[in-house]
């Protein structure tokens, strides 16, 4: 009844419709059961392997970069058809739970923003006492972060389905508390209870796994508050998994966790968890950002950037012409991408309207239908960015300079003319899964001494977007943007001219960059040291 022509004919979303209005999805079910119209009779197995055997095939001929644009349809197809092996509630709860007085001690330590508090004293000699239980190791602990306005409707409910998951003080609401306030208060509970004797608590800190549910954002909040681990000495640094709820999700399509929240995610949502305690690490390259603009300018700066005392550039990079006598430094640290041009200025027009009229914006879809329609407002399109058309290009404002795969000397990289938006990659994935780098064959990446593109090989593929024509056919992946450089180290000086304002973004936070006429702006990339440690979902 269900040929391989049929299937092949139908679309992904047919074939959605089609299992998911025969199904019945009883309480906690893992898989579900089919039934067709007439005879209640489970619906053939070979309808299952099938299908996905088929959406796996496209899938790898089409390649990587394809594929990653195309994750989020089918992990919800899998999730509705192939929930995969039964995984009773209890038992997994049981695996990821930690012992009462030591979830109750966390939360009061991070309650309290104080491990020394009276509170956890007495948690921890009533556990300890003569005559008390032992505690009782979980054999994959877990803690989680869950930003409960993404996802739109669907973050509440998460939340609350993650509770019965597990101990209700293992997940946090990034709306109460702050990732920085659990690494600081909360691990420190465990290190100080490790510390007293507690073998329990020592082995928990060392086998503990973070998971962020939220979008590319809030996993980069998590991520750089768990680098500072490493920064003090604290380690190990947690491995971080993913349960996708923003928008684009790139971070989250680039380790295997899809693009988008699943289809049947209260059943889904067991295995989820089942994969990131279980799931193999791997690593994420992180990048400093440093810009040094002359004093005067207020920067409105994103929650990505923060104000830091001058901090000198590279001193290997000679500057010409003069600096300025006073400078205002900022410094952030970003995982996907950074962005100079026409693309942030559309970012930036988005976001203002957001949160303007929080009542547009209220899920993925009708983010990306606004976001299409400034695309066209603010110029990508059809409006020059200045009177003279001749000055649209970023090369009348914008130079750089890089260190380069072959050489670890400062060369300046010529900037074509017709680009009028430059952005640094740091993933495979970028506005909602597409790879504008491409994959490249080996023959072009040893003409441009390029090596092929990684999430932790120490380089940024640079590449030029020449205007909303060009990125429409690089994002439906046509063809590639324009490559400009790879780079271990980038630095971008701005001077206005004509233009006195340029804009920017750093992992999807937009801003207004003012440019001053007599003095550059810098802005100066290097690599973290530290790589941070991820949970892979495939």
């Amino acid at each position: 009844m269900y040929s391989a022509f049929y299937l092949s004919k139908i679309k992904p979303f047919v074939i959605l419709h089609h299992l998911r209005y025969r199904t019945i999805y009883p309480k906690d079910s893992d898989p579900p059961t089919f039934y067709p119209r007439v005879m209640r009779v489970p619906a053939p197995e070979a309808l299952k392997s099938e299908l996905c055997e088929r959406m796996d095939s496209q899938t790898s001929r089409s390649g990587s970069s394809t594929s990653s644009g195309r994750t989020s349809v089918i992990d919800s197809l899998r999730g509705c058809t192939l929930a995969g092996v039964r995984i009773p509630k209890e038992e997994l709860r049981k695996k990821l739970t930690l012992p009462e007085y030591m979830r109750l001690a966390m939360k009061e330590a991070v309650q309290a923003k104080n491990v020394e508090a009276n509170t956890m004293t007495q948690l921890y000699q009533a556990a300890h006492s003569d005559g008390a239980e032992p505690p009782e190791l979980p054999e994959s602990p877990l803690v989680v972060f869950i930003n409960s306005k993404s996802g739109g409707r669907h973050g509440p409910e998460l939340k609350a389905r993650l509770q019965a998951l597990m101990g209700e003080e293992q997940i946090f609401d990034l709306l109460v508390v702050k990732p920085h306030e659990f690494v600081q208060y909360g691990l420190g509970c465990l290190e100080k209870f490790a510390a007293l004797g507690d073998s329990c608590a020592k082995e928990i800190r060392e086998k503990l796994r973070i998971v962020v549910a939220g979008g590319d954002g809030t996993v980069g909040w998590v991520l750089g508050c768990l680098g500072e681990l490493d920064k003090h000495g604290r380690l190990p640094v947690p491995p971080t998994g993913i349960i996708p709820l923003g928008t684009g999700n790139d971070l989250s399509r680039s380790f295997g966790w899809g693009g988008a929240f699943a289809f049947n995610w209260k059943s889904a949502i067991k295995r989820t968890l089942d994969r990131i305690a279980n799931g193999r690490i791997c690593r994420l390259d992180s990048w400093h950002a440093l810009i040094s603009m002359p004093a005067g300018e207020e920067l409105d700066t994103p929650y990505s950037l923060k104000a830091t005392e001058e901090i000198p550039l590279d001193q290997e990079l000679e500057v010409e012409g003069e600096l300025a006598e006073k400078v205002s430094c900022y410094q952030g640290v970003f995982y996907n991408y950074f962005s100079i041009g026409m693309d942030a200025q559309v970012a930036y027009g988005f976001h203002h309207l957001r949160n303007e009229k929080p009542y547009l914006a209220q899920g993925p879809i009708s983010n990306k239908i606004i976001y299409s329609g400034y695309s066209c407002k603010q110029g990508w399109f059809f409006t020059p960015c200045s009177s003279d058309p001749g000055l649209r290009g970023l090369n009348n404002i914008l130079r750089i300079y890089v260190k380069t795969v072959n050489s670890p000397e400062w060369v300046q990289i010529p900037i074509p003319s017709s680009v009028r938006s430059v952005v640094a990659l740091n993933l495979p994935s970028y506005g909602s899964g597409r790879n504008p780098w491409g994959t490249l064959k080996p023959e072009y990446l040893e003409k441009r001494g390029f090596v092929e593109a990684h999430a932790d090989d120490g380089f940024l593929e640079i590449f030029g977007l020449k205007h909303g024509w060009h990125a429409s056919l690089v994002m439906v992946e046509l063809i590639s943007a324009k490559h400009i450089a790879q780079a271990s180290s980038i630095r971008f000086e701005l001077r206005g001219g004509e233009w006195t304002e340029a804009y920017m973004q750093m992992d999807g936070e937009p801003w207004k960059q003012p440019m001053n006429k007599e003095f550059s702006t810098f802005v100066e990339i290097k690599r973290v040291t530290f790589q941070s440690v991820m949970v892979h979902g495939e």
